[in-house]
């Protein structure tokens, strides 16, 4: 089988190719893919190919790189010992950006979509579970007030959850005004539009003086974490969940010290072990089964459109300027 995929072959180089795909063999199945979302900050960091030495990104972006982790799409081949899946069902998995690709049954991330959750919406199910993994390790209580930094896709999820888990206050700081206007549409209970550094008085204004329990900062802007820290209240958390390809650029501020803040770095999945139980496929679950209530909604946030035939200008137009771009698809219908 042919399958079409897009490579970056350097960087700021995007080519679509063709390449020849194997059978997916006894465990696997074979996935015709209907949409890619793009996780934005990851793929235009890889697009651009520029990070520090020494960190992961340093070492996994290697040209010809293949993007994306967020597919989803229609079984047409299923292996001789796969009897979780059969040919039709529509699944989420986490390949990258290509016509057809082969998915190991055994993955502990691929997800049948339940009825009534569309194509479009199951597509976030990645960045859903990324940003789960940190709303779990702040180990929130009903009533805690939030800073969310950064209103992109990340941000907007946290926003939500949030709101599921029943905060008072989730603020919203961007410098995009239309970012901010879907945050407060999705559970964001005030915004602040322009720069963290200048936000205090606007958190303090919102949480009776004390700022805020959690801030999470998902900008992945090395100079932002800077910015979060004086947010958070005497003895609170900061969620570093935006993952700069310069961490030699972060640096900490007086108020780790003083105000004894609790920082927590947070990438992919990966839970600690008193939260071991959420495993990827247990997140996606639980975050379509969301959806499918209307508890969540992401079908609003998706702003871009392309063709894979377009995938040159569409990161190239993304990265000249982001805009007030949110969830970005590759239709392959």
């Amino acid at each position: 089988m042919e399958s079409t995929a897009i490579v970056f072959t350097g960087p700021r180089q995007v080519e679509v190719q063709q390449r020849s795909l194997a059978d997916p063999g006894p465990r696997g199945v074979t996935v015709q893919t209907l949409v890619n979302l793009m996780s934005m900050g990851t793929e235009l960091i890889c697009y651009r190919g520029e990070s520090d030495p020494g960190t992961h990104w340093h070492g996994w972006v290697r040209y010809p790189f293949h993007p994306g982790y967020s597919c989803v799409g229609e079984v047409v081949a299923v292996g001789s010992n796969v009897s979780e899946f059969r040919e039709g069902d529509r699944l989420f998995a986490c390949v990258s950006h290509a016509s057809h690709a082969n998915v190991s049954a055994d993955w502990g991330n691929v997800v049948r979509l339940p009825d009534g959750v569309s194509v479009e919406e199951a597509a976030w199910c990645k960045l859903a579970t990324i940003t789960q993994t940190g709303v779990r390790q702040a180990k929130h209580s009903m009533g805690d007030t939030a800073v969310v930094i950064g209103l992109g896709p990340l941000g907007q999820l946290i926003v939500q959850y949030l709101r599921v888990l029943g905060l008072r206050e989730v603020l919203a700081i961007d410098h995009v005004q239309p970012r901010l206007d879907r945050a407060l549409a999705h559970g964001a209970t005030a915004a602040f539009c322009g720069s963290a550094s200048d936000a205090k008085q606007f958190v303090l204004d919102h949480t009776g003086g004390e700022l805020a329990d959690v801030v999470y900062d998902v900008t992945g802007f090395h100079a932002v974490f800077a910015m979060a820290l004086p947010l958070a209240r005497r003895y609170g958390t900061v969620i570093l969940q935006g993952d700069s390809p310069h961490p030699s650029k972060q640096h900490l501020t007086l108020d780790v010290l003083t105000r004894q803040l609790r920082i927590i770095g947070t990438h992919n999945e990966n839970l600690p072990g008193e939260l071991a139980h959420w495993t990827p496929r247990r997140q996606a679950e639980l975050f379509l089964s969301y959806v499918s209530r209307g508890e969540m909604q992401v079908a609003d946030l998706i702003t871009h459109r392309f063709r894979a035939e377009d995938a040159g200008e569409a990161y190239a137009s993304l990265d000249r300027n982001r805009g007030d771009s949110a969830g970005v698809l590759f239709d392959w219908r």
